[in-house]
C-alpha cells in the first residue's frame, strides 16, 4: 500500500475538527521524561532516488551465494506469477472472514487450499492454518490427548526436527503432557522396529512420525503406523509438503493411515526471508475433526440455490465456545496460505512431482560427488529425499566459514543438536541447484578439506 503523508494543512484540518491546539497537546497527558525528544542518531531525510540507490548498495554488500542449508527452510524456485497475484489488493488486503458472508473470494481460496492439502496428505479434511511447522505439532499433540481421554503422553523420535521437539515440549508441559523421546539406529539414522520394544508395555496418547526426518533419511512410516495403532494411539505424521509429491501420503501410510498430518508450509511458495513468515498446515481423519483447533470452510447454496462459502467450523475463543475453544488460535498466516495457493495451483501435480524428483536428483548427485573428496562419507545408511548428513574431517564450523568465504552456505553443522554426530554436515538440494552448482560445491570442499588430511 503506498504511503501518503499529511500535509500541514491536513494535520491543522483534523486537530481544529478535535479541538486540539497542536499535536503536543493532543498527547498532553504522556509525562515529559517519557518523551524521547529529538531523534538525534535518525539520518536526515532522503529522497525516493537516493533511498532506492542506498538499499540497493546495502543489498549488494550482503552478496549471493549458493545455498545448501535445508534443515525445514527450502529454498525451491518461485515462479514470478506467485507473488504478483497474491499481493493483488482482493487478496493482499483481505484478512480473516470474521464476516463470513462478505468474504467470498477470501473463503473460496481457503476452500482451495484445504483441498488441495487434503489431497496432498491424504487425509480428509483440512483446516487454513496455523503458524508454522512447530507449532503445528505442538497442536496436534493437545488434540490427539484430547481425542483419547486416558494418555497425557507422546512418543516423540530423536530424529525429529530438535526445533519441533523444544516447541512441543514448551507448549504442552504445562498442560501436564510428557513427550517421551524415542532413541534412533545411528547406522541408518531412523528408528527402527526394535527401538519401540521398550515402549510396548506403555499407554501413550500419540506416536510423531517425521517423514523425511531431520536427517532428511525416510522412516519406516507403515511398520510405525501399525505399531502405534495396535497400542491404541493415535498416529502424528509430521510432513514435507514438497516430498508428498513422490512419497506415500501419510493417509495410506500402515493399514489405516495416519491420524494427523502436520508441516511447514514454506516450501509451497513461500521465500526465505530472514527466518519467515511461514505457515503451518494441519490435515486429519474424519472422526478427529471436531478436535481440530484453526477453521474450516464448507461450500453449500443459499435459498437461491446459489453456491457460496462459509465458515463451517470456528471452534475458536473469540466466538461461542471461549474457555472450551480446542486452541487459543486466533489468525492464521493467511497470506502465507494464499500464496501456497496459488503456487500449488500454477504447478499441479505434475509441477509438484518434477520439483521433488529434480530435488532429489540433485542430492544423488550431490553426495555422489562429494564421497569422491578422501574423509568424506554419508552419516547414515537410510534412503533420502533432498536432505543427507555427511561425516567430514575436520571441525564443522571452521568448513563452513571456509565455504562461505568462497561464496557456498555449505549446510548446517549437526553437532549442536547431536552431540554424537560432531564434525557431520547437513546439506540439501532442491530445483534450484544446477550441475554447475554441484561441481562448484565440490570443487571448493575439496579444496578445503586437504589441509585436514
Amino acid at each position: 500500500m503506498p504511503f501518503i503523508p499529511h500535509t500541514e494543512e491536513d494535520v491543522e484540518e483534523m486537530l481544529a475538527s478535535i479541538g486540539a491546539a497542536s499535536i503536543e497537546e493532543l498527547f498532553d497527558e504522556i509525562p515529559p521524561d517519557l518523551k524521547t525528544g529529538n531523534l538525534s542518531r535518525v539520518p536526515p531525510g532522503m529522497t525516493e532516488m537516493e533511498i532506492t540507490r542506498l538499499m540497493h548498495e546495502r543489498a549488494q554488500a550482503d552478496g549471493f551465494y549458493l545455498n545448501f542449508i535445508g534443515a525445514g527452510a527450502y529454498e525451491h524456485h518461485i515462479p514470478a506469477a506467485v507473488w504478483q497475484i497474491t499481493t493483488r489488493g482482493e487478496f493482499y488486503s483481505s484478512y480473516t472472514p470474521y464476516q463470513a458472508e462478505a468474504s467470498q473470494g477470501t473463503l473460496q481460496l481457503l476452500y482451495e487450499y484445504q483441498t488441495m492439502m487434503a489431497s496432498l496428505t491424504g487425509m480428509d479434511v483440512s483446516n487454513a492454518s496455523l503458524y508454522d511447522g512447530a507449532t503445528a505439532l505442538a497442536e496436534a499433540a493437545l488434540m490427539a490427548v484430547r481425542q483419547h481421554k486416558t494418555s497425557r503422553r507422546i512418543l516423540v523420535p530423536g530424529t525429529a526436527h530438535p526445533t519441533y521437539r523444544k516447541v512441543l515440549r514448551a507448549i504442552v508441559r504445562n498442560q501436564d503432557i510428557e513427550v517421551v523421546e524415542i532413541p534412533f539406529d545411528p547406522e541408518s539414522g531412523q528408528v527402527i522396529p526394535e527401538q519401540l520394544d521398550p515402549f510396548g508395555q506403555e499407554e501413550f496418547a500419540a506416536l510423531v512420525v517425521p517423514q523425511p526426518n531431520f536427517f532428511g533419511v525416510l522412516e519406516q512410516v507403515d511398520t510405525l503406523t501399525d505399531w502405534a495403532h495396535k497400542k491404541n494411539s493415535l498416529v502424528i505424521a509430521v510432513v514435507n509438503p514438497m516430498s508428498l509429491a513422490m512419497l506415500t501420503p501419510p493417509g495410506e501410510w500402515g493399514t489405516k493411515g495416519a491420524d494427523i498430518a502436520v508441516g511447514e508450509g514454506q516450501p509451497l511458495g513461500i521465500p526465505l526471508s530472514s527466518g519467515g513468515p511461514y505457515f503451518g498446515f494441519m490435515a486429519c481423519k474424519q472422526e478427529l475433526v471436531r478436535q481440530m483447533p484453526g477453521r474450516i470452510i464448507g461450500k453449500t447454496v443459499d435459498l437461491d440455490n446459489k453456491p457460496g462459502f462459509v465458515l463451517t467450523l470456528q471452534a475458536r475463543e473469540q466466538h461461542i465456545r471461549r474457555s472450551k475453544a480446542t486452541s487459543n488460535i486466533c489468525t492464521n498466516q493467511g497470506l502465507m496460505v494464499t500464496a501456497a495457493t496459488i503456487y500449488m495451483s500454477l504447478l499441479g501435480p505434475e509441477g509438484l512431482r518434477r520439483v521433488a524428483a529434480q530435488s532429489h536428483a540433485n542430492l544423488l548427485q550431490l553426495v555422489e560427488k562429494l564421497e569422491t573428496i578422501p574423509g568424506v562419507k554419508r552419516a547414515h545408511s537410510g534412503f533420502c529425499f533432498h536432505e543427507a548428513a555427511l561425516k567430514l574431517p575436520g571441525p564443522i564450523d571452521e568448513i563452513l566459514q571456509a565455504l562461505k568465504a568462497q561464496g557456498i552456505l555449505g549446510g548446517l553443522s549437526l553437532q549442536d543438536y547431536y552431540p554424537a554426530l560432531s564434525n557431520t554436515l547437513l546439506v540439501c538440494t532442491t530445483e534450484t541447484k544446477t550441475p554447475v552448482d554441484l561441481d562448484k560445491f565440490g570443487e571448493v570442499l575439496g579444496k578445503i578439506l586437504k589441509k585436514y588430511k
